[in-house]
């Protein structure tokens, strides 16, 4: 199987999306009681924290792309300091 880069922001999206499921699930089956307005807090949170997720990890995934093609022995490419 090939690998491929974990996607943080579809992982938390697709929990939440799972729980909304689950949800409504239960109410389905007659276990609990659940207004049918209840759930879209819960898939727009879900939505807006995986989009954080997202983008938080893109953003460590672009710096330590740029941190590794770096090379520590060359003088031109070291960080300046903001002084």
């Amino acid at each position: 199987m090939l690998r491929h880069e974990f996607q943080p922001g579809r992982l938390v999206a697709g929990l939440f999306l799972a729980l909304a499921g689950a949800v409504f699930a239960g109410d389905a089956g007659g276990l609990w009681e659940t207004p049918w307005f209840a759930v879209i807090p819960m898939v727009v949170g879900g939505l807006c924290l995986g989009g954080a997720a997202g983008v938080i990890g893109r953003g460590i995934r672009r710096r330590r792309a740029v941190a590794g093609r770096m090379d520590p022995a060359d003088p031109a490419q070291a960080p300046q300091d903001a002084s």
